[in-house]
């Protein structure tokens, strides 16, 4: 599956004399939430709203059954 980036090609140059070095490191440090996705279940869940969408979906069957099992 083919996304909005695939088109875009690298500048031969960039700037990054105004960057500052390590300037998201303590987020990093704190943990992400970031999930890669096998390419077979892309092609059902293309974005982070349809797989945040299926897995409330879940979320909220596994609580049901919980319910009923207590």
């Amino acid at each position: 599956m083919k996304n909005a980036h695939d088109d875009q090609e690298m500048q031969s140059v960039y700037d990054f004399s105004d960057g500052v070095r390590g300037k998201y490191i303590e987020r990093y440090r704190d943990g992400t939430n970031v999930v890669v996705l096998d390419p077979d279940v892309v092609e059902y869940f293309p974005d982070h709203d349809s797989v945040n969408d299926a897995l409330r979906h879940m979320a909220a069957i596994i609580k049901r059954q919980q319910k009923a099992n207590q």
